[in-house]
């Protein structure tokens, strides 16, 4: 069901390509889990607590592969 997008930056290299791809994933999850809250699957408290794990793992994900000196 993932299917990136093309990355179309002047500064390419395959880091930047995977990041640009965790990127787009956590877009979509995060479109879920507002779907989900908003449909009343899950409370709002669940949704914050799933968006905010995703959010960290993006995060650690640009450090490690656009800033592997910084302590993500």
């Amino acid at each position: 069901m993932e299917s990136f997008s093309r990355y179309h930056g002047d500064d390419w290299s395959p880091e930047r390509l995977a990041f640009h791809q965790n990127l787009e994933q956590f877009a979509e999850r995060v479109g879920l889990i507002v779907a989900l809250q908003g449909n009343g699957k899950i409370s709002q408290d669940n949704a914050y607590a799933e968006i905010r794990q995703l959010w960290k793992e993006l995060k650690g994900s640009k450090g490690n592969l656009l800033d592997p000196n910084s302590k993500a």
